[in-house]
């Protein structure tokens, strides 16, 4: 149920560009990391906190690789 509410999300939002998606995944992401029993957290919310600046940057370097 959560996954379709998450791309439903995804796709409504997909309206407002890459930094909403992006956002909305991070926001996602992190509820599940509360979820975690304290040891696997700290490592989960460092994973999740990369700034959409250098997700995009990184992401667009692995487009261009690809041509």
């Amino acid at each position: 149920m959560r996954a379709i509410l998450t791309l439903l999300a995804i796709f409504f939002m997909a309206g407002c560009g890459n930094r909403a998606v992006y956002e909305n995944i991070q926001m996602n992401k992190k509820r599940e990391c509360s979820k975690l029993p304290p040891s696997e957290y700290e490592q989960c919310m460092r994973d999740v906190n990369k700034p959409y600046d250098e997700y995009e940057r990184e992401r667009r370097e692995v487009i261009n690789g690809r041509r």
